[in-house]
């Protein structure tokens, strides 16, 4: 009896700890969310995925949709595109990229909303369901990072980085801080989403084996019971069903 008293309170011990520890990692894994969101829209929103260097013809620089080029006379800088504007976006390639960036965005919003699922169900399926968006995200964002590259050959990106630009070769340019962070933010979902998985699973391993076989045991002794109960009660003389 001492043994099994002594095996519950180490398992209680164990789903203590565990739980403790899990609620601060849940902690990490919402801020860091939160600030993946923020990324995101850093990426989304700035100009800054190429730009000019020392030897390019004319200053300026390229987001998904939005992007400035130095006039050569007065090398005053012209910004043109908007994302509400498909038809002043260079090119078809930074259209789709800005299209699967943007997805990647709402992706991610879409998690952080999902957090008030927390206060109606199960904590483990929602921590999978943030999973598997956030693994959409960064799938979304991998596909906009590669598309954009095809765009390089466009005629608003040559003038700006010489003519030896063309698709995946950027010429003269270089490549600036937020396509870097776009990168970044890949990383950072794909780890994100593994952590949201483990979360999600941590139910299943809250108690060790034998204190687990155990709960099965009295489990199964309680529908035994239970089944000699029903007999007994079809057995009354006053049903006469057996």
């Amino acid at each position: 009896m001492s043994k099994l008293l002594s095996a519950q309170e180490a398992a209680r011990i164990y789903h203590t700890n565990y739980v403790r520890n899990a609620r601060a990692v849940g902690v990490l894994w919402t801020v860091f969310t939160i600030c993946f969101a923020i990324i995101g829209m850093v990426v989304f929103i700035q100009p800054y995925w190429i730009g000019d260097s020392v030897d390019t013809p004319q200053s300026g620089y390229f987001g998904l949709f939005h992007y400035c080029i130095g006039n050569p006379i007065t090398g005053e800088l012209v910004c043109k595109g908007s994302a509400l504007d498909f038809g002043s976006i260079p090119s078809g390639a930074f259209k789709t990229a800005m299209f699967f960036v943007g997805i990647s965005l709402l992706l991610i919003v879409g998690t952080i909303v999902c957090f008030s699922l927390f206060f109606f169900c199960n904590s483990g399926s929602v921590y999978k369901i943030c999973a598997w968006m956030q693994l959409a995200a960064a799938t979304c964002m991998v596909i906009g990072c590669m598309i954009y590259p095809d765009g390089w050959d466009s005629e608003e990106v040559k003038r700006m980085c010489g003519q030896r630009t063309d698709k995946y070769t950027l010429g003269n340019c270089t490549v600036r801080w937020a396509y870097i962070l776009a990168i970044i933010s890949i990383m950072d979902s794909l780890t994100l989403a593994f952590l949201a998985f483990i979360l999600g699973n941590r139910q299943d391993k809250l108690l060790p084996e034998d204190f687990q076989v155990e709960e099965k045991k009295e489990q199964g002794k309680f529908d035994c019971v239970r089944t000699i109960r029903s007999l007994k009660i079809l057995r009354h003389p006053a049903l006469g069903l057996l």
